[in-house]
C-alpha cells in the first residue's frame, strides 16, 4: 500500500490516478474522500459549514477498511468513493480485488498522528507527501468549488477559510512521509 497525501489543491488525486494507472490491472486507486460523513449527518452534527476537515470523515472506518484490504486477500473488499458532483460518497463503487498487488491509498489526512488517523501510517508501505504552492493550490481549489456550484466568492471563500485551515493541519504532517513529491503535477 502506497499512500499519497498532502493539502487540498495539491494534486494527490491526480498523482494518484496517475501511478495506479501507470501500473495498470494490479493496482487499484483507494481515495480516502469515500469516508465523507454524508450531509445529513454533518447537517445534524453542525459540521457541513466546514466539510474536509478531519472530524467530517469516518476516521475509524477509514483504518478498519486498510486492515481489511491488508488482510483479506482472498476476495474483494469493497470501499466507497466520493462523487463530487452530488457531493456525497458511494458505498461500495470501489473493489479492491486479490489481483491488486499494489493499492494506491489517497487522502489528506494519511499522516495525521492524532487518532483514529495516527493508525493509517503503519497499514501503509510508502507514505508520499504531495507538494504545491499556495497560490496554484488556491487557484484550483476555486476552480473546482466554482466548476461544482460555488459563486467565485464562495468559493474564494471556502479554499482560504476551510481548506486553508485544513491545509495546516496536513502540511504539518510532511514530516512523516517518507518521500516529498513537489513541482506542478497538473490536474
Amino acid at each position: 500500500m502506497v499512500g499519497i497525501t498532502g493539502s487540498p489543491g495539491a494534486g494527490k488525486t491526480t498523482l494518484a490516478v496517475r501511478l495506479a494507472d501507470a501500473l495498470g490491472p494490479e493496482a487499484v486507486h483507494l481515495p480516502m474522500d469515500g469516508f465523507h460523513l454524508a450531509n445529513a449527518t454533518l447537517d445534524r452534527l453542525g459540521r457541513h459549514d466546514r466539510k474536509g476537515a478531519l472530524d467530517t470523515f469516518d476516521g475509524w472506518g477509514f483504518v478498519a477498511l486498510l486492515r481489511r484490504v491488508r488482510e483479506e486477500t482472498d476476495h474483494p473488499v469493497y470501499a466507497p468513493s466520493f462523487h463530487r458532483a452530488v457531493d456525497e460518497p458511494v458505498a461500495g463503487e470501489i473493489a479492491v480485488a486479490p489481483e491488486h498487488g499494489v493499492v494506491v491509498v489517497e487522502g489528506n489526512y494519511l499522516l495525521v498522528p492524532d487518532e483514529p488517523w495516527g493508525r493509517v501510517r503503519d497499514l501503509l508501505d510508502e507514505a508520499w507527501f504531495c507538494d504545491a504552492d499556495g497560490d496554484e493550490r488556491e487557484r484550483r481549489l476555486v476552480d473546482r468549488h466554482t466548476r461544482h456550484g460555488r459563486t467565485l466568492e464562495a468559493a474564494t471563500a471556502w479554499a482560504t477559510e476551510v481548506d486553508g485551515r485544513n491545509a495546516r493541519v496536513i502540511e504539518g504532517t510532511r514530516a512523516r512521509a517518507d518521500l516529498v513529491v513537489s513541482g506542478a503535477i497538473p490536474a
